[in-house]
């Protein structure tokens, strides 16, 4: 990341840390398979197993119940299936519930054809509507099958945290499975599936500082698995086939442990992502600040101020050396309205920013946000009174 430029944009995806460049640079000097049983590829598997026990430490989990893919949208796409085994046994999931406010990933349904997902609201300040979903479960026919539920334990626009806890003690009592989408949680809020936090989570490196491309299934255990999406060696216990990408894996591990460690800082970055909120509310006192009525991650603000475009208002502060979102970043570079937003009732869906930060954010990062929001408010003015 340039030096004159404001990074404030962690959601989509936080820059790479040092130890987990590190621990890829070592990793690429080992050009053996894992599973190749010589010396070499017991030394690749060796990186592979280390960064299993830290990224299962993350979780809470165990590492025997780690399953390394390519992202966290193709662990979803493994889990979200209506197609499970437990042992040799045949599982089947006859339905998918899903909040309205989930990641694209979860939402879309994975595996599951379109008449089987069931979608449920969440409030206006973004917390999954406990009655609906207790409806749905109480309502399923478990004559059909099992029914898998899957939620975000932290929303990616917003930041604001589901009771996890509440929702997996809801599930668990109507027979269910529960796949908690940790990706934003991950390193910012403390997780445990150990303790009654889902049946599954999901995890992706880079949003915590490791390589893109990586990611991973946490199980509370492996006793019942889904189909694997990628069938053929039997990597990964054969749960997910092809030679692990052992690079990325290393740096997973090591950004995993800075996670764990950083959740120390979680106060500091808070402070942090406060400041950057009275900026704007000081600039701009007509603003709404979405899900601050409720608890959100330490690092996430989003925003939206009356005649304030967010196409608009994204060039301006990129042309001014800051880089924010509005919104989720996996929509191919579209600016387009919320559908979290949405979901939560509000009708500034259009214009709303995300400002994400990490633990090295710091004043300077503060003041160009500041420089810039001031200048933008400033020409939407000068429009205004010109109109």
């Amino acid at each position: 990341m340039a030096a004159s430029r404001a990074y404030l944009d962690h959601n989509a995806s936080a820059p790479l840390l040092p130890a987990a460049r590190a621990a890829m640079l070592a990793a690429l000097e080992v050009d053996a398979n894992p599973s190749s049983v010589h010396a070499d590829g017991r030394s690749a598997r060796r990186m592979v197993d280390g960064a299993r026990r830290d990224v299962a430490a993350l979780a809470g989990g165990k590492p025997e119940h780690v399953v390394f893919t390519s992202g966290a949208t193709e662990a979803a796409s493994m889990l979200l299936s209506p197609d499970w085994r437990m042992g040799k046994a045949p599982v089947r999931m006859a339905r998918l519930i899903v909040s309205a406010a989930d990641h694209p990933c979860v939402l879309n349904g994975g595996r599951f054809a379109p008449d089987a997902v069931t979608r449920v609201g969440v409030d206006a300040d973004g917390i999954v509507d406990m009655v609906a979903l207790e409806h749905e479960l109480a309502g399923h026919d478990s004559a059909q099958g099992l029914v898998l539920v899957a939620i975000h334990a932290a929303n990616n626009e917003t930041g604001v945290i589901q009771p996890v806890g509440d929702i997996a003690a809801l599930v668990k009592a109507n027979g269910g499975v529960l796949v908690v989408d940790a990706v934003q949680a991950a390193g910012r809020i403390p997780l445990d599936i150990s303790d009654g936090y889902g049946d599954f989570l999901i995890l992706s490196s880079h949003k915590i500082g490791g390589p893109k491309g990586v990611g991973a299934v946490v199980g509370v255990s492996d006793l019942m698995m889904p189909v694997p999406l990628v069938s053929g060696g039997g990597q990964e216990k054969g749960f997910r086939a092809g030679t692990e990408n052992v690079s990325g894996i290393a740096g997973f591990g090591a950004a995993a442990r800075e996670a764990l460690t950083g959740l120390a800082g979680v106060d500091g970055i808070r402070s942090m992502r406060d400041a950057f909120e009275r900026v704007v509310v000081e600039l701009a006192p007509d603003a709404s600040i979405f899900g601050n009525r409720t608890e959100r991650l330490c690092n996430t603000l989003f925003f939206a101020v009356p005649g304030l475009k967010a196409e608009t208002a994204q060039i301006a502060f990129d042309l001014a050396g800051v880089s924010l979102s509005a919104g989720s970043a996996c929509s191919s570079g579209k600016v387009g309205p919320s559908h979290v937003l949405k979901a939560m009732g509000h009708g500034e869906a259009a214009g709303a920013l995300r400002v994400s930060i990490g633990p090295d954010t710091g004043e300077a990062e503060l003041k160009a946000f500041e420089q810039a929001l001031r200048a933008h408010l400033v020409r939407r003015d000068g429009r205004e009174r010109a109109a």
